[in-house]
Formats: C-alpha cells, sequence, structure tokens
C-alpha cells in the first residue's frame, strides 16, 4: 500500500465535497442516525451520543492516517448530507483483511446519485493515492439500495455471509458482499473523470 502523506485527504466532485468532520456536523448526523429509514438496515437508529461517539472514531481515523469515512457536504451549498469513504474492514469479518467503501446519507439526498458520485471519488483516490489492490462493499441483503449503489460502481456480487457481530437470529445476519479489484476500476476509469483533489 501506497504511503499517504499524512494530511487529511479533502476530495471534491461536481456535487459533492468529502472532508474531515466538524463540530457543526454533529446534530445533524445525529438527526440522521435517528431517522428510522436511514437506518432501515442497521440493527437500530443511533442515540446522540451513539452518534457523537461514531464522529469521534471517524474523526481520529482520519487525523490519524489521512483517510477514512470522511464527511460528505454538498459541494455548491456547504449543507451537510452524511459520510462517505474508506475503512479497514474488521478483523472478525470473514473476508479481512480487506478496505471497504461505504456511505450513509441523510433521506432528503437520496435518490440524485450523490452516494455513487462520492463512493467513486473514494475509490479513485484509495486505487490511486493508497495502491489498495481491491476495495469491498457490504450490506444486509435486504438493502437494495445498497446494492444498486455498489452495481453502479462496478462492483461485482461475491456471495453471502453471515455477519459475526450481529446476533444469529437478527433479520440482518444475512449480508451480501461486493468486491472491485483495482484493474476493474482502472479499466473503468478510462472512461470515466477523476475527482478533483484540493
Amino acid at each position: 500500500m501506497a504511503q499517504h502523506d499524512g494530511r487529511p485527504a479533502l476530495l471534491t466532485t461536481q456535487r459533492v465535497r468529502l472532508r474531515q468532520w466538524r463540530q457543526a456536523d454533529r446534530p445533524l448526523f445525529a438527526a440522521m442516525n435517528a431517522d428510522a429509514e436511514v437506518m432501515a438496515h442497521f440493527p437500530a437508529p443511533l442515540t446522540r451520543a451513539e452518534s457523537d461517539t461514531l464522529v469521534d472514531r471517524c474523526a481520529a481515523e482520519i487525523e490519524a492516517q489521512g483517510w477514512g469515512f470522511w464527511a460528505a457536504e454538498h459541494a455548491d451549498s456547504g449543507v451537510f448530507m452524511g459520510m462517505v469513504g474508506l475503512h479497514a474492514v474488521h478483523a472478525s469479518l470473514p473476508f479481512a483483511p480487506c478496505v471497504e467503501v461505504g456511505w450513509r446519507l441523510a433521506r432528503p439526498w437520496w435518490g440524485q446519485g450523490l452516494a455513487t458520485e462520492a463512493a467513486s471519488a473514494a475509490l479513485t483516490w484509495g486505487f490511486d493515492a493508497l495502491g489498495l489492490p481491491e476495495v469491498v462493499a457490504f450490506t444486509a441483503q435486504s438493502n437494495q439500495r445498497s446494492r444498486g449503489v455498489m452495481l453502479r460502481l462496478g462492483m461485482q456480487a461475491a456471495g453471502t455471509f453471515e455477519h459475526p457481530l450481529l446476533p444469529a437470529d437478527s433479520r440482518l445476519r444475512e449480508h451480501v458482499l461486493f468486491r472491485l479489484p483495482a484493474a476493474a476500476w482502472r479499466e473503468r476509469a478510462e472512461t470515466t473523470p477523476h475527482p478533483r483533489k484540493a
């Protein structure tokens, strides 16, 4: 994996900016994480304390290594939309070690291709700046919306697995796994504009 220069990355596309977290993001992120529809494919909505802990963890990871799950904002208006980025897969998962791409946007931003656009920027940066050989994505079997984003990113379905961090009787325990090798991404990138770096 390529070495990063230590500065937190800032990625921009035509409509999205991925950046380090700010204090002002916290109440907006907490409201999003308390939305039952946004959290329908997670075990439960998050409390404010749980949401703030997640922000702390994401911000610390970006500060330490230059990348992670970034705060996502609308590039023109600066309005906070959610989080998008890259994250080292939990060691307990059967396909670890590797890096995942993930996203979570507030409902007003759904259905506009923003998750795909932002995740594409994160993938390009991961493959180009970090030299990742592959990136994965996974979600609950029932999450058709996220599976659609994975397909639009050019990721390939790679089977299912039982998520070990969820109870055996959880309706969400069965997950789908998607993979995207660097070579496949670069083939697609020949006809796809790269995100601007700032």
